[in-house]
């Protein structure tokens, strides 16, 4: 087997969150400021990108202020998000056949703890890499780089299997082979290692 180590996107790869995110990105800005953006021009700047940087990129006065009502109205449409189809089958498969899965992903402590961490896709994840655990998130390579520290492997032995052009960045950097996860929304050209169209094709690629 090529692959003994699988690192996984959460938000549009594991999870379907994408509407939540922006909806409440949506509720939040238009609280604050009386309008927002549409979700169409919210999605290259929310999704992927750790919720700091987002606000900053929107320049939103008092982020810290700001970041806590998002997280609020984000926690109000949790109902709303779930995970994709075949999602829970696949890591249940791929944990039988003795792979190591972990995640790489935009989301704080907080926000993982506070939602995806109930979830049981979360019990087949033995290696976490979230944002501020890195000096730099993605798209930098080091939070891969820091999934292969942790779980002692080499760049040949792990997938990263994600959703958006800050995963593959990340990925290249990292001399990691990159999937791109096709069952999701993913936007623009993107030069993966694999496509995915659905999660059962992963266990056809090993």
């Amino acid at each position: 087997m090529k692959y003994r180590f699988i690192a996984f996107d959460i938000d549009g790869t594991l999870t379907d969150s994408e509407y939540a995110i922006l909806q409440s990105l949506q509720d939040t800005l238009t609280a604050l400021t009386g309008s927002s953006p549409s979700r169409e021009e919210l999605a290259p700047i929310a999704l992927g990108l750790p919720g700091l940087d987002t606000l900053a990129r929107l320049q939103v006065p008092d982020i810290p202020a700001a970041f806590a009502l998002w997280s609020e109205n984000l926690w109000g449409l949790r109902n709303q998000i779930t995970l994709f189809p075949g999602i829970l089958e696949l890591l249940e498969e791929l944990t039988r056949r003795g792979l190591v899965l972990g995640a790489v992903t935009s989301q704080t402590v907080e926000e993982y703890e506070g939602d995806f961490a109930h979830s049981p896709a979360a019990a087949h994840l033995s290696v976490l890499v979230r944002a501020g655990e890195t000096e730099r998130p993605k798209p930098s390579p080091d939070p891969l780089l820091r999934f292969m520290e942790l779980a002692g492997c080499r760049p040949s032995e792990l997938l990263f299997v994600g959703d958006r052009e800050g995963d593959l960045r990340c990925a290249q950097g990292a001399g990691v082979d990159f999937a791109l996860a096709g069952w999701g929304n993913p936007t623009g050209q993107m030069d993966w290692t694999y496509r995915l169209e659905r999660p059962e094709d992963l266990l056809k690629l090993l």
